[in-house]
């Protein structure tokens, strides 16, 4: 490990998914190698998803260090969706801060932590938050690819459960399309059910949701990836990806 010894570590930290009416919210944190630059990296949402996926390739490749969380939709419902999304931020912060303590035992570290939008999470790092940070500093927009290419191919993997809602086409969020099945079949497993738009609805019987969904043909399949395979919905909690890059 060539790295020079620093002791103030800058990361950049972003999430996906708090307007969708199912799935997850995603949340990243990226700390890059010094001197890394790459002009295209930007919002997450101003760019095609073929452009996000080959910049979440070259944003693993070039950081020391990175993670992504993604907590379930039972545990929105629990914390709320702001709470939930401080707690996915926080996890992939602190997970950062360890990777970072086991590359440079010998320093010691501090964390920068810079933060899309306005909200602060409960850390002992230093925080600062960016109002439209992703479209400014590369590194809040790094964090806001992982987070989105994570939490899409995250969709599209649940798509293959319950294949009436489509989730492949609009990732959980309310689409006109998403909210006219949601109201006709009644939601599923993984929608947030203290929701507008889902609440309403789920009084529908559980056998019509399964037979019109063909979730009962389903079987569950890791992604293509080992890294990518322990990026799940667990329905009730928090699942985690994302390591440091020797």
């Amino acid at each position: 490990m060539h790295e020079p010894r620093r002791t103030i570590f800058v990361a950049g930290v972003d999430e996906a998914g708090r307007g969708p009416l199912a799935g997850p919210v995603t949340a990243a944190t990226v700390v890059f190698r010094d001197g890394f630059k790459h002009r295209e990296i930007n919002d997450s949402k101003k760019l095609s998803e073929h452009v996000r996926s080959s910049l979440y390739e070259e944003i693993v490749k070039n950081a020391l260090a990175y993670s992504v969380v993604s907590v379930g939709a039972r545990r929105i419902e629990q914390l709320n969706i702001r709470n939930a999304t401080e707690l996915a931020m926080r996890l992939s912060s602190e997970r950062v801060s360890r990777q970072l303590e086991k590359l440079f035992p010998e320093a010691a570290l501090r964390l920068l932590l810079l933060i899309d939008g306005n909200m602060r999470i409960r850390t002992k790092h230093r925080q600062e938050t960016i109002i439209k940070g992703d479209a400014k500093l590369q590194l809040i927009g790094a964090a806001s690819i992982l987070a989105k290419v994570t939490r899409d191919r995250l969709m599209e993997e649940i798509a293959g459960r319950y294949a009436a809602y489509r989730f492949e086409v609009h990732k959980g969020y309310p689409t006109p399309d998403h909210r006219k099945t949601v109201s006709e079949i009644g939601p599923c497993s993984v929608h947030r059910r203290t929701f507008a738009g889902v609440r309403e609805y789920c009084g529908v019987a559980i056998e019509q949701r399964v037979s019109r969904s063909s979730a009962s043909t389903f079987v569950a399949r890791e992604s293509s990836t080992a890294r990518e395979s322990s990026i799940v919905e667990d329905e009730g909690g928090t699942a985690q990806s994302g390591g440091s890059i020797s």
